[in-house]
């Protein structure tokens, strides 16, 4: 049978906030590589590329390379700006009014990236608003992964229990205390996006093992809510399957955990080599989606199972 026009609508919405999640991932991965190949002041002003000129110049000093690998990570977000102007017309024109806001901050998002970018080439690669450039990208990825979720609609055939929703709230707060910290040891190592960009100036070794410390942290408290959720029967009930979708999960995050500190201890004794820090980069945009999907997934659970009603035009999907 054909699908009716709302269903039609709902599957459209649900590619398009996909494509904005992915979208906002691949440009913190592209950043990462702006500044791997010291292209960071590739276009050394911003908003024009080159003074004078919103287009490479012929005639200025960079390398050519850098400059057109920083000139295309700017264009590509014009790309993410347009994906998630579509988020909004389509949330707009089915009435999902549960998802307006997160849509509307996507927006809103892009431009403050668009500025903070603009402050980080102006301020010639300072390690401070470089970091918030990333952080900023980590608050949208957040986003996206509600909007992705929550476009599905609201199964409410489980409940978290308190106690599991405590512990992934404070996974969700020491997971970003291990990324901010992450910023700290990158703005004092090597990979700065240009030779002459400013440093933080801490001791790398120092900053580093404080990061790893942290990851240890979460790789405990991690291990502490996987064990609640396998021997204690009051965290999700009454959905067997459900519960099992959440060990399954939970086990999922722990890998990446591990796989990603894994590259963090081959790097630093490595020399932080190029190919390892982009990996490193990619795992970070990896284990925060996968966190904050778990965690979206609980708040939505506990959250609809009290209202017992579903959002207009959703399908019930787990």
């Amino acid at each position: 049978m054909a699908a009716t026009l709302p269903q039609r609508a709902t599957r459209v919405g649900r590619v398009l906030v996909r494509a904005l999640l992915f979208a906002q991932c691949a440009i913190v991965v592209t950043g990462g590589a702006v500044r791997l190949t010291k292209s960071g002041l590739g276009c050394p002003t911003w908003p024009e590329c080159a003074p004078g000129s919103f287009l490479p110049s012929p005639h200025q000093a960079e390398d050519r390379l850098n400059i057109w690998i920083e000139f295309v990570n700017r264009l590509l977000t014009f790309a993410l700006f347009a994906i998630a102007v579509a988020v909004v017309i389509w949330v707009l024109r089915s009435r999902r009014r549960d998802l307006r806001l997160l849509a509307a901050l996507q927006v809103l998002g892009i431009i403050g990236q668009a500025v903070v970018g603009g402050i980080t080439v102006l301020t010639k690669l300072h390690p401070a608003a470089v970091g918030s450039h990333f952080i900023l990208s980590i608050a949208l990825i957040a986003g996206a992964v509600a909007l992705v979720e929550r476009a599905k609609g609201y199964p409410h055939r489980g409940l978290v229990a308190p106690v599991a929703r405590n512990m992934i709230r404070a996974l969700l707060l020491l997971g970003l205390l291990v990324i901010m910290m992450g910023i700290v040891v990158t703005g004092s190592g090597p990979h700065a996006g240009d030779l002459a960009a400013p440093r933080f100036g801490f001791d790398i070794r120092t900053v580093a093992w404080l990061h790893a410390d942290l990851v240890i942290a979460f790789v405990g408290l991690l291990l502490a809510y996987i064990l609640l959720l396998h021997f204690a029967t009051v965290v999700v009930a009454p959905d067997p399957e459900l519960s099992q979708k959440r060990k399954v999960e939970s086990k999922r995050l722990l890998a990446i955990t591990l796989g990603q500190g894994a590259i963090g201890y081959i790097q630093y004794f490595t020399g932080v080599p190029e190919v390892l820090v982009l990996a490193h980069l990619i795992g970070v945009v990896l284990l925060w989606s996968t966190l904050v999907r778990h965690g979206v997934r609980a708040e939505v659970f506990a959250m609809r199972a009290k209202a017992g009603r579903v959002a207009p035009g959703a399908q019930l999907t787990r």
